[in-house]
């Protein structure tokens, strides 16, 4: 079984980053006496913020694939004034609420540091993480620089307070991040983002990449372009038409699919980047030995929710009536929290586990999410709409096929509209109630 924690550091620095709800977010126990600002930062220092993170986003080593533009965040920034000016000591990091958020603190004698100073300093710890092992050096700090290059968190705001302490006083910094990072699974931090070449993994949501001149990557953003699209590294946009004009051996929408399929007994279908069997065929090429992916215990534990993945594949269907069977239901991610646990989950399950069987696809799975024709829309299986979506570059391309949501490990394990019929292994998801009898059973 995996435990799901926040990681928690307090040191002569006070960071701390967590998990907070609005009406929560505050640190209500005044340790000392603050003394309020003069000003507060203005719209410069605003400017000047968010640009710094994006610059420093931009230039982590290794490149990332998917790391987001930051935008500033006027609700945030009121939060992190709150924060600052209780003058923390040792504030506890808060678990389990609806918004996670993060948090970078830092304080400093009056007049020794500026803003710009203090996040290069967070971004200096970079030289003590070691992405390949996901780990910081021995007896250093690196939690303030995965949380500033978090790569899913999209907004932040900061503030700034003098406070009194013990007769002496501190500078304090503060920044909120939305969502928030630091996921720790078994020990070791969630990676805080995916290599790879920088906007190549961008959502479906945030297609468009971002590149100023003193950026050395891309940032994933909202297209700007006048079709409101982008047809990534494997694609020329027609703006006239608005269409993806792909390269040799990509294929879909947005010129997203690589197309790598060999059909040694069927007919390629080039839309679809798969085979029609022939008779009595069976359906995919390459079979390569993996490992049997668990399905006992609970795999992934996330705020007391349990999620399974299978053994074995199912079409959607007989996806969703074997989770039933179990008791639960096909998985329900509803917040970034659980996505960027899951992809990382999956990741590692995907680079240590192959099947023998060729007949369904072995790298994607299965979550509870269906397009609804009477609906127009995708639905949960509960009937929810999902108020949280991750659809990879380019998805949902539903206009050929493609009613169900996998997790798609060619995108980073973001979401892609497919065809229900096919075989994929698939992720249930129990209620702490479910997982509360099955103690009681053993």
């Amino acid at each position: 079984m995996l435990v799901i924690k926040k990681y928690a550091l307090w040191s002569i620095f006070f960071f701390s980053t967590c998990a907070l709800s609005d009406s929560q977010a505050i640190y209500n126990g005044k340790q000392g006496n603050s003394i309020p600002p003069a000003t507060g930062l203005g719209v410069k220092e605003h400017f000047q913020i968010v640009s710094q993170h994006n610059r420093l986003r931009s230039r982590v080593y290794p490149a990332s694939a998917n790391m987001q533009k930051m935008d500033w965040s006027e609700k945030l920034a009121v939060l992190a004034q709150q924060r600052a000016s209780s003058c923390p000591l040792n504030p506890a990091l808060e678990e389990g609420h609806s918004d996670h958020m993060g948090w970078n603190i830092h304080d400093f004698t009056p007049g020794t540091a500026s803003f710009a100073e203090v996040i290069n300093l967070w971004f200096s710890e970079g030289q003590d993480y070691n992405y390949n092992s996901g780990q910081c050096r021995q007896n250093s700090t690196c939690q303030h620089y995965t949380q500033l290059v978090w790569a899913t968190s999209s907004r932040l705001g900061c503030a700034r307070h003098v406070c009194e302490k013990g007769g002496a006083s501190r500078d304090v910094f503060a920044c909120a991040y939305s969502p928030g990072g630091n996921w720790e699974v078994n020990g070791r931090l969630v990676l805080p983002y995916k290599k790879g070449p920088y906007c190549s993994l961008c959502t479906s949501g945030m297609s468009g990449c971002f590149k100023l001149w003193d950026h050395v990557g891309g940032l994933c953003e909202i297209p700007r372009n006048p079709c409101r699209m982008s047809c990534g590294l494997h694609g020329q946009l027609n703006v006239s038409s608005c269409h993806c004009e792909c390269a040799p051996g990509f294929t879909g929408r947005f010129c997203q699919v690589r197309c790598s399929v060999q059909c040694v007994h069927g007919r390629y279908r080039e839309e679809e980047c798969s085979c029609v069997c022939d008779v009595g065929s069976g359906g995919g090429v390459h079979g390569k030995k993996k490992l049997e992916f668990p399905f006992h215990s609970c795999d992934v534990r996330i705020d007391g929710e349990c999620f399974m993945v299978s053994p074995g594949a199912e079409n959607y269907y007989g996806a969703k009536m074997k989770c039933q069977e179990k008791g639960g239901v096909l998985a329900q991610i509803k917040n970034q929290k659980v996505q960027d646990i899951l992809a990382f989950y999956l990741g590692q399950l995907e680079t240590t586990n192959e099947v023998t069987d060729p007949d369904f696809e072995t790298k994607n799975f299965w979550i509870g999410l269906t397009y609804k024709m009477s609906k127009d829309s995708f639905r949960w299986d509960t009937g929810e709409s999902p108020a949280f979506t991750s659809f990879a570059f380019g998805q949902p391309d539903n206009q050929r096929f493609g009613n169900c949501v996998e997790l798609q490990a060619a995108s980073a394990f973001n979401w892609n509209d497919q065809r229900c019929k096919t075989r994929n292994r698939y992720i249930c998801q129990f209620a702490p109630e479910h997982i509360a009898l099955w103690e009681i059973a053993r």
